[in-house]
């Protein structure tokens, strides 16, 4: 089946779910995973500098959940109730997984990827020299590039639907600092830093004080960005009280470029880990 006679049986499908009773159609949505789960298809991808979103590739994903069975998984001691299996054959893949690290099918890790005890869900991707770190989460279709760092209590957020929406997006060389949070389609470009307890949401107030004058972003981070959380005032009816913001404090050094620890990128700027 090639890729335009599955995506059109897949849009199909989602368009009219009766058609998942012919099994042509059922088939075009498990290839459509299989191929995920191999990384040949992916959620999102860069195309002249702008991501794209592949929303039947999504799709694609709701439909799966219809049609899979619930099944007993049993992993060495410990049993599974769900239905999606975990990947498998990591070793051949060149992925590391530490126990009880563990990557649904459906997703990719690329080559040289480290998942320690954490979770990637299904139609997520990891990049090469990419860590996740103890207890991170990468949601489903979260798209994760090369030489990430997520550190130790990360959670980067799924968006599954509606299928035309953004994945959380984060691009190579980023490091996240531990308890950071990034949801609902933000996108962190290259090189970026944030800083623990980072908290990015699409409505979030992004704002650059490097300057005389604050700069507001919302939905991004700026590349090699160095990003702490803040508050700023805000007017309600009981009173005046802090609400959380993201500071832009400056841009990531050159000196710390082939530094793998977040503390020696923040340490530029006096700010903890």
């Amino acid at each position: 089946m090639t890729r335009e006679e599955a995506s059109a049986r897949v849009e199909a499908a989602f368009a009219n779910k009766r058609l998942l009773r012919d099994r042509a159609y059922a088939d075009a949505v498990l290839t459509t995973i299989e191929s995920l789960d191999r990384g040949e298809l992916r959620v999102a991808d860069k195309r002249d500098g702008a991501w794209q979103v592949n929303a039947w590739v999504k799709q694609a994903i709701l439909l799966y959940f219809g049609i899979a069975e619930m099944k007993i998984h049993e992993v060495g001691p410990f049993e599974f109730h769900d239905k999606i299996p975990l990947k498998r054959n990591l070793r051949s893949a060149g992925v590391r997984v530490v126990p009880p690290g563990t990557a649904r099918f459906g997703s990719f890790l690329e080559p040289g990827a480290i998942l320690m005890p954490g979770y990637v869900n299904i139609g997520a991707r990891v990049g090469s020299g990419t860590m996740v770190d103890t207890w991170a989460t990468v949601g489903s279709c979260a798209q994760i590039g090369a030489n990430v760092h997520l550190a130790g209590g990360v959670g980067i957020g799924g968006v599954l639907e509606p299928p035309s929406a953004r994945p959380v997006i984060i691009e190579d060389g980023v490091f996240v600092g531990s308890r950071c949070i990034v949801v609902e389609g933000v996108l962190v470009e290259e090189q970026a830093v944030l800083g623990a307890n980072v908290v990015l949401t699409s409505s979030t107030a992004i704002i650059d004080v490097t300057g005389p004058d604050p700069v507001e972003l919302r939905g991004r981070i700026p590349a090699r960005a160095v990003v702490i959380p803040g508050t700023r005032t805000k007017h309600f009816p009981a009173g005046d009280y802090g609400v959380p913001c993201a500071l832009i404090i400056g841009q990531r050094k050159a000196s710390t470029d082939l530094k793998t620890s977040l503390n020696e990128a923040l340490r530029d700027f006096n700010v903890a880990a």
